[in-house]
């Protein structure tokens, strides 16, 4: 058993979920950073868990062709692939999402899983940010240590910009800045943010700050999803959840209402702003009962479709439209009212990072959709409920991966569950 402190030479194996690399000593996994599958390091042992040793590479005795200059502080949020060259990272991803569903799914996939790639500079429209000792950017992964974002490349360099001088701004009113939550539209022109305070400051001081040099007067921004001379214009809020990627949100959207049946009765879980619900009534007709329980996004979600004429007070101008019924209730306490219900064509579902939850699940599987559209940020989750899911009587009817996170371990993972093709 390798101790904390050791320095080891390892070779590395394959991907685990997270961002680490697989190696072994005497049989006992040691999970490495820095590293590539398929390379020789020299690793630091940090420390030691029960059945599994965490170490840092720190010299790279045999090298793979896929290493390049990572970033500058590669332990910064959003850094730790940059040491990989791009085309590998979306193979790594591919090989980890398979892993999980075979290792916690016990599901074998039927074809690799594609990843759609993306732009990796100042792709994302939605960040939060922290404030300590007086530096704003994102923590060091496993720390509260703060890093500056303009080296990540995660955001454009105009918003780089403008956070530098909000903060440079905020200095006149002490250390009181603690927290900045930002949201930008896909085009980088507009940008809104909220800021956490440690103690409460004016108003108009706090206003000025917000919508200083670069930064829009919030708290919404918009999006316009249309197609050609129809515009689809989607608001949100700086506090809502949306998807972060500029780059392949439109592709993502596309792909998701592309498995909905056109005309169908469609469920829409964790719905959001309604880009899903919204963009299947516009383009397909379906009828959409769309559910958020976060209380700025359900806002959103109901001013979108009223906006879009597809709300159900505006049914007798919508034409061929869709419709879409929005409610503002968590997911579990609205399906606790739906068991046996049989009203749904398919279903959509973006949950969190964890995943549904087991009322969430059940309650699903007991509407007995003909198809499940499932839209994860987190593979090791996904895996879990497929699990379930196929348990259920559905198969496994397509992936499809999209790297929204470029030089970060995670990914975007669509995949579409049908009962027809269940055991």
């Amino acid at each position: 058993m390798p101790a904390q402190g050791d320095v080891l030479s390892l070779l590395v194996d394959r991907p685990a979920v997270g961002g680490p690399m697989i190696a072994r000593v005497d049989g006992q996994v040691v999970l490495v950073t820095g590293a590539i599958p398929g390379e020789r390091v020299r690793a630091r042992i940090d420390r030691v868990g029960r059945s599994v040793a965490f170490a840092t590479a720190i010299e790279v005795q045999e090298s793979s062709g896929d290493r390049r200059a990572g970033f500058p502080d590669p332990a910064c949020g959003g850094c730790v692939y940059s040491h990989i060259a791009y085309p590998r990272q979306l193979e790594i991803k591919g090989q980890v999402a398979v892993d999980a569903f075979a290792r916690i799914g016990r599901l074998e996939l039927p074809a690799p899983v594609p990843v759609a790639a993306s732009r990796e500079d100042g792709y994302r429209m939605r960040a939060r940010l922290h404030v300590r000792a007086g530096r704003l950017g994102f923590f060091r992964e496993g720390t509260h240590d703060v890093c500056d974002p303009r080296q990540s490349q995660q955001l454009l360099p105009e918003t780089c910009d403008a956070l530098e001088w909000l903060m440079a701004s905020a200095r006149s009113l002490g250390d009181v800045v603690r927290e900045v939550e930002l949201s930008e539209n896909i085009a980088g022109t507009a940008r809104v943010v909220q800021i956490e305070t440690s103690r409460p400051i004016d108003r108009r001081a706090l206003e000025a700050l917000a919508g200083g040099d670069g930064l829009t007067a919030g708290p919404y921004v918009t999006d316009d999803f249309g197609n050609g001379d129809a515009p689809l214009v989607v608001r949100r809020h700086v506090r809502a959840f949306f998807q972060g990627n500029r780059y392949l949100i439109r592709h993502l959207v596309d792909h998701v209402v592309s498995q909905v049946p056109a005309d169908g009765r469609v469920l829409d879980l964790y719905a959001g702003a309604g880009i899903f619900s919204i963009t299947a009534a516009r383009r397909s007709g379906a009828t959409v009962t769309a559910v958020e329980g976060d209380r700025h996004g359900a806002a959103d979600l109901a001013y979108n479709a009223e906006r879009e004429g597809l709300s159900q007070a505006d049914s007798g101008s919508r034409g061929s439209r869709g419709e879409v019924r929005t409610i503002g209730s968590d997911v579990e306490s609205f399906l606790a009212t739906r068991t046996g219900d049989a009203a749904f064509d398919a279903a959509i579902v973006d949950p969190p990072r964890t995943g549904l939850s087991p009322a969430a699940l059940g309650g699903l599987l007991a509407l007995a959709v003909g198809r499940i559209v499932y839209v994860s940020c987190d593979v090791a989750t996904l895996a879990r409920d497929a699990r379930k899911i196929v348990d259920a009587g559905y198969g496994v009817a397509s992936v499809q991966a999209f790297d929204m996170f470029p030089n970060t371990p995670h990914v975007e993972t669509v995949v579409v569950f049908d009962r027809t093709l269940g055991a």
